[in-house]
């Protein structure tokens, strides 16, 4: 029994990091499906929830409207939420100036987080289409004009966009958080060419403005929940890595990130049930592999940890044993030197990334609440 669950614990994460992606690069082989794409200028609402974002807002309008899309159809909307800097002044500087007709304020005076911006947003815009963008990310010049074109097919109801790092070598695990991302976005157009892909990018992502679902306003990711109710309703969900986003290195780091994207994934269960009935069999299937699988690999290490040692003395236990505390020990050694190769860094940015889970299990069960909030997220991550 000892010898099972050891191998089952140990295959478990081999299957949703190198296997799943493999068995998606077959199946996309006999079960193509991509939307077609024309050329079409819909009107867009670029729509930016800030918070505090004084630092970044100027540029993040001056790149909005440098996009490569017609003046006259897109309208650049930022929703400060309660900002207690100068956030909302800057936008006013922009609405009030040559840019006014094209750039526009939505200021809410109280912080109640960014779903329920969103939330109150979206009746404010004009546009056919919504894309929505961080106030950190820096758009490609024809990064809308490309996210757009999937809404030429009437069975898209969403788009998302990819995102690539800038200034790698200023954050200590730049280039892991590339490597992870460019794996990530492999992943995403094998699901998409399955007409399984899900979620999307929160550094730009678009919608029809008509089929927006409203969420609770404690949903987390809005770039998973958004999208999934609109797959919800019978449409798709286009991926476009032609689209590009961009983000600085520093700003994707931090554990407090990866917590809360557990716990985005945690509240991304409870929309499996919306994928057994009607059937979605690909989608289902991409989903319990990509997000439940990565939630669960964690907990697969520990016991293929402790079944090892159970098992050490017996062939090929004892080498399997040390195989896993070199790992661990090179992981431990990389959370407090930068260790060179840079590829030494990856056990601990792996064993980073799943310790999340238990970080969420500690605050869930401190504040007896399924989903920690974002604020209580936000201060254990910062005391990690």
């Amino acid at each position: 029994m000892l010898r099972l669950l050891f191998w089952i614990s140990a295959a478990f994460p081999v299957y949703v990091y190198f296997g799943y992606p493999l068995l998606l690069w077959a199946l996309r082989a006999i079960f193509r499906s991509a939307p077609r794409t024309e050329t079409v200028e819909p009107s867009v609402s670029l729509l930016v929830a800030a918070y505090n974002e004084a630092a970044v807002i100027a540029e993040k309008i001056r790149n909005s409207l440098a996009l490569d899309y017609p003046a006259e159809k897109l309208e650049v909307v930022v929703a400060s939420d309660g900002s207690k800097d100068a956030t909302a002044a800057i936008v006013c500087e922009f609405a009030e100036g040559e840019s006014g007709e094209r750039v526009r304020l939505l200021n809410f005076e109280e912080n109640r987080g960014k779903m329920a911006v969103l939330n109150d947003a979206i009746s404010e815009l004009r546009g056919e289409i919504v894309a929505f963008s961080d106030a950190s990310s820096k758009l490609a010049p024809d990064s809308v004009r490309k996210l757009v074109q999937s809404f030429n097919d009437p069975r898209v109801g969403a788009a998302s966009g990819v995102y690539r790092l800038l200034k790698q070598d200023q954050a200590r695990l730049g280039s892991q958080e590339d490597f992870y991302w460019k794996y990530e976005t492999f992943l995403k157009v094998q699901e998409a060419k399955l007409g399984a892909f899900t979620g999307a990018h929160g550094s730009l992502y678009a919608i029809r403005r008509t089929l927006y679902p409203f969420p609770s306003q404690d949903t987390i990711n809005d770039d998973f929940t958004v999208p999934m109710r609109i797959l919800e309703r019978g449409f798709r969900v286009a991926y476009v890595p032609a689209a590009v986003a961009y983000e600085e290195a520093h700003e994707m780091e931090g554990f407090s990130r990866r917590v809360r994207i557990t716990a985005g994934n945690i509240e991304q269960m409870r929309e499996i049930k919306s994928l057994i009935w009607p059937p979605r069999p690909f989608v289902l299937f991409c989903l319990l592999s990509h997000k439940a699988g990565r939630l669960v690999v964690p907990l697969f290490m520990l016991m293929a940890l402790a079944t090892n040692i159970a098992l050490r003395g017996q062939f090929p236990y004892n080498w399997l044993l040390l195989g896993q505390a070199l790992f661990y020990a090179i992981a431990a050694t990389g959370a407090v030197v930068s260790l060179r190769p840079k590829m030494l860094r990856l056990p601990y940015y792996f064993c980073m990334i799943n310790s999340a889970l238990f970080a969420w299990v500690y605050q869930a069960l401190r504040h007896k609440r399924a989903i920690p909030s974002r604020v209580q997220l936000d201060r254990l991550g910062n005391r990690s």
